[in-house]
């Protein structure tokens, strides 16, 4: 399927829950203030794109690519990111709100989540191995059978991840938050 090929251009403050945003290849776009709530981007394109301050609420993404995508201080509530087209999937997520979206059975790898909220967010069989979790809160995210090889949540707070059904090999975390990986084992700790 051949896709209009859309570059280097910037869309400010548009509202695309009630016309849909064109069907194409965006490289190098930049989106700032665009309402996308509860619409339908299946089957774009993103390349070295980036959203700021948008709102992706419970938006579709069936078979849509993400290539070195950035999105800052975006609402993101619900995404299936599962059903994105896993070809060449890269993406960094910066303050953004990221609850009960779903990252099953994708491929995340080196992913960077900054100060960012992920409650209730399902990484169920996903390979996430080098994701970074800076300052973020993950209270309620589900983990289980996740690889997390060499993932880093030394300044991650609220998970509650299971060790002996996710791959925790060479994962990073602080003393302080330590707690996360006891809690389903009910061990107390006490400072």
């Amino acid at each position: 399927m051949n896709l209009p090929f859309i570059d280097s251009k910037t869309f400010q403050q548009k509202n695309y829950t009630t016309s849909i945003l064109p069907k194409g290849e965006y490289d190098t776009c930049i989106f700032v203030s665009c309402n996308f709530e509860n619409s339908d981007i299946s089957n774009n394109i993103f390349i070295e794109c980036e959203f700021i301050d948008c709102n992706f609420s419970n938006v579709n993404v069936m078979h849509t690519q993400f290539k070195d995508v950035e999105f800052k201080q975006c609402k993101l509530v619900g995404v299936q990111f599962n059903n994105s087209n896993d070809f060449l999937r890269a993406f960094n997520f910066t303050d953004c709100i990221l609850d009960f979206a779903s990252f099953t059975n994708t491929k995340i790898d080196g992913t960077h989540f900054s100060t960012s909220k992920l409650i209730s967010t399902d990484f169920t069989n996903t390979e996430a191995k080098k994701v970074a979790f800076k300052d973020s809160d993950l209270q309620d995210a589900i983990f289980d059978n996740t690889n997390l090889e060499q993932a880093n949540f030394s300044s991650a707070y609220n998970f509650n991840i299971i060790p002996s059904k996710n791959n925790l090999k060479k994962a990073i975390f602080h003393e302080e938050n330590l707690s996360g990986l006891l809690h389903s084992s009910g061990i107390i700790i006490k400072s």
